[in-house]
């Protein structure tokens, strides 16, 4: 069954030692009180989803339609509002929030971010190229990308040409990361290895696409309970 994911921010890295003494490079991500805002069905929408939302965001720094959005749901206003498709089987109700326990150690999972800005590049950072000789001619243009197009035909650059430019800020996914731990008291996640995005960042996190999901995941989500929240 396809289970909705989870929206998480990235605190940072660290590293954990296993039982045998080896240590894993983890990167931390924290659940912060993401709840569901609201549902998609055939019925009304034509396909099924879970609408998701996480943080707090002041009532003053959200625009009226976002406001009444939240209102009708009786939820208060989130910072970062995320869809997610699932089956039928994996709607939520509306208000209910899912804790880091959705995703059990050892399973592997995407992580969708954006990756960091590196303003303007050139091809060697950019694309990895190996830049022009050192010698035998070559002078001052040591980095650069060489020739970029052809002779009278077709007269033209081609499209999507490796050339310099904007580098970073782009929509990553990370597909079969390996959860090593989660702390459902305090709504942490360890996944092993990086992460697209700067430390402070949104990240989505939902089971791997390539990957089967294990057994003992919980379906159609890990709900905190209500009463033991109070």
């Amino acid at each position: 069954m396809m289970r909705t994911g989870l929206i998480a921010r990235k605190i940072g890295m660290s590293r954990v030692f296993m039982e045998d003494g080896s240590h894993v490079p983890v990167t931390v991500l924290k659940i912060e009180n993401c709840q569901v805002v609201d549902v998609r069905t055939n019925e009304k929408n034509g396909y099924t989803a879970v609408q998701l939302g996480a943080g707090q965001a002041k009532t003053k720094n959200v625009s009226k339609a976002v406001r009444g959005h939240f209102a009708k749901n009786k939820v208060e206003p989130k910072a970062k509002v995320v869809e997610f498709r699932v089956e039928a089987e994996g709607l939520l109700d509306v208000g209910s929030e899912i804790t880091a326990e959705h995703f059990v150690p050892g399973q592997f999972v995407d992580v969708v971010g954006t990756s960091i800005g590196r303003g303007f590049a050139g091809v060697m950072k950019r694309h990895n190229f190996a830049g022009l000789r050192a010698t035998h001619g070559v002078s001052v243009s040591h980095r650069s990308h060489g020739s970029t197009g052809m002779r009278q035909d077709p007269g033209r650059v081609f499209k999507n040409k490796k050339m310099a430019g904007h580098m970073g800020c782009e929509r990553v996914t990370a597909q079969n990361l390996k959860v090593v731990s989660v702390d459902a008291g305090n709504g942490i996640i360890q996944i092993k290895g990086c992460v697209p995005g700067y430390e402070g960042s949104w990240v989505m996190v939902k089971d791997s696409a390539k990957k089967p999901a294990p057994k003992d995941a919980p379906h159609p989500a890990a709900l905190r309970d209500v009463e033991k929240k109070d």
